[in-house]
């Protein structure tokens, strides 16, 4: 199994439109973040978690040419508002398998109606097959996939566990149920925003905080804003299993 780290940033990316903060001025590579999603790979399947408005630009930068579908943990802009790029995958595969709980499917299909209006289809548009998912287990071709169901602020949102690793982003907090879903983990990747804290959202101090609780071999960083500072002085301050993801990082399984 591989997973590539399409992007690592928060909702406004890095560089931020206009910014002449340090960061969103860096040459480092690392520290320009794309909206976060990643793609998961394994033997011949091609899954992407989210696709935000830098979707099409993220698939031909990873030199993505087929998907066999996209889940969804929420519906906030920089997690689905590309949705339209799938088009060119429509176009190869018919409609495009994507997974959601209802509330975010009732959400896509009332702000990319002329996607979800068969009776009214925009032609040319991509089609999709709407798999609406539960807060238990299914299986994506020979992979089960877990929904974890945390807390974004008020909003309750899924993260994912699959193959020992659990993807988590947006999460401020996890109700003990759910965090019995994530002992024993290989990898745990989630979010870390900033220093300072944030209503909705895990700040650094939080997540590690959760990280010791969880005890995962390794955990990633990712949802990260400028404000967190430069990539290559914030990784001399992390626990030797804990790291900072990056656009275009790949873990191999």
């Amino acid at each position: 199994m591989k997973i590539t780290f399409l992007g690592t940033g928060t909702s406004q990316g890095i560089p931020v439109i206009g910014s002449t903060h340090p960061v969103c001025l860096s040459d480092d590579k690392r520290d320009k973040r794309l909206r976060v999603s990643i793609l998961i790979e394994w033997n011949d399947y091609v899954y992407v978690i989210d696709c935000g408005p830098d979707f099409r630009y993220q698939m031909l930068r990873a030199n993505v040419t087929k998907i066999n579908g996209v889940l969804f943990t929420h519906e906030h802009a920089d997690h689905v508002s590309g949705l339209d790029d799938l088009r060119p995958f429509s176009f190869q595969i018919g409609s495009v398998p994507i997974y959601a709980q209802k509330r975010v499917m009732d959400d896509l299909s009332y702000r990319f109606e002329y996607i979800f209006n068969d009776k009214n289809k925009y032609p040319g548009a991509p089609s999709v097959q709407q798999n609406i998912i539960k807060n238990k287990e299914f299986k994506l071709q020979n992979l089960t996939f877990l929904p974890i169901e945390v807390n974004h602020g008020l909003l309750k949102i899924f993260g994912y566990r699959f193959h020992n690793v659990a993807y988590l982003t947006d999460v401020k907090t996890i109700d003990n149920i759910e965090k019995d879903k994530l002992k024993n983990l290989d990898i745990l990747i989630i979010n870390a925003i900033r220093y300072k804290s944030h209503h909705s959202h895990l700040n650094l101090e939080e997540a590690l905080i959760l990280i010791e609780e969880l005890q995962p071999k390794k955990a990633y960083l990712t949802h990260i804003s400028h404000h967190l500072g430069f990539h290559s002085e914030v990784v001399k301050t992390l626990p030797k299993n804990v790291f900072l993801a990056y656009d275009e990082l790949v873990l191999e399984l």
